[in-house]
């Protein structure tokens, strides 16, 4: 499916109905690494419409030229909520880069946002950043791309690299993701999402630590935290588990029957 927002358009694959939400996925990669990671939770809680966008310079998305830096692409996000959405509010979810993004929408527009997952998350205040050590490694398993990646290094898990994660590598628009890339900082702004939040990070994360995600507790009034042991920046792939266990609990929690949100 396709979404004009802006003159960008928008590249994006859907599944079910109910209350909207709207996944974006990492740098370097498309909508499929978002879906695999994040679709088998979402899918099983039930009554959720849940949409996979590839963001710009990424998958089939057809990147207008005048999108060239972060703040370009956020307001391609806007846009894209007002098509997908309308004015209902819907849950917004990332992962990495994507969460990157989702936490400024968030924070931005709070009125449109009934609750924010962050899921191994590009913040502006990362630190700490621990050195990539494998937890299970099989030193003739895949490419060195897979490797310093999945600190879970397993025929089950290079599979899920060749099939959701590589495949968007080789779809990027680089031309695109690299004028982006030139300007990725999003403006600060000192107000804080009021909502429910979930932020779930890795343990062994070595691209972005953890610490930055442990600040969040004080940035946000209503959120929860998940560090999970035994898994680094790929960890919706590595402890799927783990992550469908405690995105469905909040969800059922925080969002449903929780009162949090302020608008």
């Amino acid at each position: 499916m396709e979404i004009d927002a802006g003159g960008t358009r928008v590249h994006y694959v859907e599944h079910g109905s109910g209350r909207p939400v709207l996944v974006l996925h990492g740098a370097g990669v498309d909508h499929r690494e978002a879906a695999a990671a994040l679709e088998p939770a979402l899918e099983a809680h039930g009554g959720l419409r849940r949409i996979y966008p590839d963001l710009p310079g990424a998958g089939l998305t057809r990147t207008a030229e005048t999108v060239s830096s972060a703040e370009d692409v956020l307001d391609v996000l806007f846009a894209l909520i007002d098509e997908v959405a309308g004015e209902r509010g819907l849950v917004l979810a990332g992962h990495s880069a994507g969460a990157y993004y989702a936490q400024a929408v968030a924070d931005r527009a709070p009125e449109r946002v009934d609750g924010l997952v962050l899921v191994c998350p590009l913040l502006a205040g990362t630190r700490d950043v621990p050195p990539h050590r494998p937890v299970v490694a099989d030193e003739d398993l895949g490419d060195p791309e897979f490797r310093d990646y999945f600190v879970v290094q397993t025929p089950e898990m290079l599979e899920r690299y060749q099939q959701a994660v590589a495949p968007g590598v080789a779809a990027a628009d680089l031309v695109t993701a690299e004028r982006i890339g030139q300007h990725w900082e999003l403006e600060p702004t000192d107000d804080a999402y009021d909502g429910p939040v979930l932020v779930v990070a890795g343990r062994q994360d070595s691209t972005v630590g953890y610490a930055a995600a442990v600040d969040l507790l004080d940035r946000y009034a209503h959120v929860t935290l998940a560090v999970v042991d035994g898994a680094g920046h790929a960890l919706p792939h590595e402890t799927p588990a783990a992550l469908s266990g405690i995105l469905s609990g909040w969800l059922a929690t925080a969002v449903e029957h929780g009162s949090h949100h302020g608008g």
